[in-house]
């Protein structure tokens, strides 16, 4: 008995330190991207083999980086725009982030790829769905990460949840296990 009740308490105490630095890597995973010097790329959305804007304005030196996974690396001088073909072999849905490198200091953009409509389509602009804040977006269901998606495993919302749903599972069977070593019934 007294070996549930200390294996209880380290459990609950481990849950309970858990939940104190969840507040803290909720805050990282939600910091917005804030720099000393602007970036964009524009349109957010594309198809595969078009063309997107780099832009960059603020940056001290007199060349900017952008890489990304989806083009070849682009350096932006003097504070003008610059273009990059975005590959043809990029998936559909996927979203990818856009990189802007000033003097070590870097910024992310994101692009998604819309879906290609088929030979001779056009690889301009192409008006994707809306992704603003207050956009609804489709039940993310299942185990993994969503489909095109560059981040991998559990966040930190998924993980602050199981600590809590797992706290609150060993505080009932500690409650359980009084009343049955009390003499309680069930």
């Amino acid at each position: 008995m007294r070996a549930i009740r200390s294996a209880s308490a380290a459990l609950l105490s481990a849950a309970a330190l858990g939940l104190a630095a969840a507040p803290t890597a909720l805050a990282e995973e939600n910091e917005p991207n804030i720099t000393s010097f602007g970036f964009s790329v524009t349109p957010a959305t594309i198809a595969p083999g078009g063309t997107v804007t780099l832009t960059s304005d603020g940056c001290e030196v007199p060349s900017v980086t952008v890489t990304s996974g989806v083009f070849d690396t682009v350096t932006l001088s003097e504070g003008r725009s610059g273009t990059a073909t975005i590959d043809f072999d990029a998936k559909a849905g996927a979203r990818y982030d856009i990189t802007f490198d000033c003097k070590g200091e870097r910024g992310t953009a994101s692009l998604t790829i819309a879906a290609a409509g088929g030979p001779g389509h056009d690889t301009g602009n192409v008006e994707g769905p809306d992704t603003s804040p207050g956009a609804h977006k489709g039940v993310k269901a299942g185990f993994g990460s969503e489909a095109g998606s560059t981040d991998e495993g559990l966040g930190v919302t998924e993980l602050v949840t199981g600590v809590v749903l797992i706290a609150g599972a060993l505080g009932a069977a500690v409650v359980l296990t009084r009343r049955r070593g009390a003499g309680g019934s069930l």
